[in-house]
């Protein structure tokens, strides 16, 4: 099977002779093939989008919320077809697939009501029968170039906002799982959007770097890792765009002597190793304030060696890694620590998956004694490695956190709100969980982290989507009124 793009209100074929393989991670066997557009290809769907654009910017704020809603109510009733597709070309298990779905759902919720949202303000009379008011309009086209870990959530996160907002959208979704973007623009289209607002084009560097550099592409949302987002923004705003590049994490889960331990290792295994560790939310790193580290390593364990890897379709509690490169990267790291001295508490490289042998497989894999010199500490392994530092006091806790480069998400498990309170305070970090380990915001808050989590100035959906999908304008006016000396408009006169 050959997956090409969705131009224009339809899927076509490029004209490029480069493919990519796609696999189902949980068998390792080849599914299909996608087609990588070249240069020429995004330019085709640059050009559809800036067509459409034009007339979209001025249809109302009435009709793109009927879109929305239609939208909303296709994605809703197919979500069990969407998190089988995910699941097949991902791996995760279809809960996690589920998950996925129901977060994307709650943005193009979000954005069904983003008329209130785009309404401006009028002061009346700043000068004598002057007023002034202001108003947000759409940028043109738009660029969203996303993720492999969420192929449907992280779209989601911009195309509804983007299109809410009066934007045409050219979406390059990640070439290792791109069929769940090309059924979201059929929906959209069979939903109302006019042919032409929301394309698709897979690919690879030169398709991103193309979208880079078109002079039609006004701003670009980027979800990845660090380098890759800090060229990005690089790239694109030396080509004058508006740019949020949302990078990689290194997430800290603190956790207090006063903490519920049970609570705090549930917590633990399901950030750490849910979605098998693939997500930029994901818990990597535990702080263990002692001297509690004994305990919670022991409670962390016990439930790591219960949890069931294997094909997402069969129920398991983890699927397999995205591809046979990215499962031998993260097993590198796991010999990488052993090497270095960390205790292998649960070691995933001598997993028994429920699966196909040939599938991409590694176990959930537990640290305990890792110190910030070694590299399953510094580095964004993007795999079900948790790794365990015990520290002697919050105020130690702190500081390990925050000389971190990363500032995506954190979080903290304690029962003493005056401690919560200060470290939500003290800590450098974009996105804070309080006795919660994946601080996810809701649609209508933003999405974004700190320091090197992200380069911008404005995170995902909520109101910085919509001013990032917008430009503000302010008008000054004045009428002239014929019973002030001003020009007769047809007005009677009066004594």
């Amino acid at each position: 099977m050959s997956i090409g793009h969705f131009i224009d209100g339809k899927r076509v074929g490029g004209t490029s002779e480069r493919r990519g393989d796609v696999f189902d991670p949980a068998t390792g066997r080849r599914t299909a093939e996608v087609e990588l557009a070249s240069t020429a290809d995004v330019d085709v769907a640059v050009q559809a989008a800036a067509r459409a654009a034009r007339a979209w910017r001025d249809a109302s704020l009435a009709r793109r919320s009927a879109v929305l809603f239609a939208f909303r109510e296709l994605v809703h009733a197919r979500r069990d077809r969407l998190a089988e597709v995910i699941t097949a070309e991902h791996g995760k298990v279809l809960a996690d697939a589920a998950g996925e779905v129901q977060r994307g759902l709650e943005v193009i919720e979000y954005a069904c009501g983003l008329p209130s949202a785009l309404r401006g303000a009028f002061s009346e009379n700043v000068s004598t029968e002057v007023d002034s008011y202001t108003i947000r309009q759409p940028l043109g086209v738009v660029a969203v170039i996303s993720p492999f870990n969420f192929p449907v959530m992280v779209p989601l996160w911009f195309v509804p906002v983007a299109v809410a907002c009066g934007n045409a959208v050219v979406l390059k979704p990640s070439e290792k799982d791109p069929s769940a973007a090309l059924l979201l623009a059929e929906w959209f289209a069979e939903a109302g959007l006019p042919d032409g607002v929301l394309n698709v084009v897979n690919g690879d560097k030169e398709a991103v770097d193309a979208l880079l550099e078109h002079p039609e592409v006004r701003a670009v949302s980027f979800v990845g890792s660090t380098p890759i987002a800090r060229y990005v923004y690089r790239r694109a705003t030396a080509a004058g765009k508006r740019v949020q590049a949302l990078g990689g994490a290194k997430n800290h889960m603190v956790v207090l002597p006063d903490a519920d331990l049970d609570l705090a290792a549930d917590a633990a295994v399901n950030a750490g190793f849910g979605s098998a560790g693939e997500r930029c939310m994901a818990i990597s790193v535990l702080v263990a304030v002692e001297p509690v580290a004994d305990a919670l390593v022991e409670r962390i364990a016990a439930r790591v060696t219960g949890l069931r890897t294997g094909d997402g379709r069969r129920g398991c509690d983890m699927g397999p890694l995205v591809t046979a490169a990215h499962e031998a990267k993260v097993r590198s790291y796991v010999d990488a620590g052993v090497a270095a001295g960390a205790v292998a508490v649960v070691d995933g490289r001598d997993v028994t998956p429920d699966g196909d042998p040939d599938g991409f497989w590694l176990g959930p894999t537990l640290f305990d004694r890792v110190t910030p010199d070694m590299s399953i500490y510094t580095d964004e392994i993007f795999g079900p490695v948790l790794s365990v530092v015990r520290v002697g006091s919050y105020d130690e806790a702190v500081e390990l956190v925050n000389a971190s480069p990363y500032g995506n998400g954190t979080a903290i498990f304690t029962n003493d709100g005056g401690a919560a309170r200060r470290y939500q305070h003290e800590v450098e970090v974009g996105m804070v969980g309080i006795n919660v380990p994946i601080p996810v915001p809701m649609a209508y808050h933003s999405f974004g982290g700190w320091k090197s989590s992200l380069f911008g100035d404005l995170h995902a959906h909520g109101e910085d989507g919509v001013r990032f999908f917008t430009r503000g304008k302010v008008v000054t006016s004045r009428w002239l009124d014929p019973r002030h000396g001003g020009v007769n408009l047809g007005f009677p006169t009066q004594t």
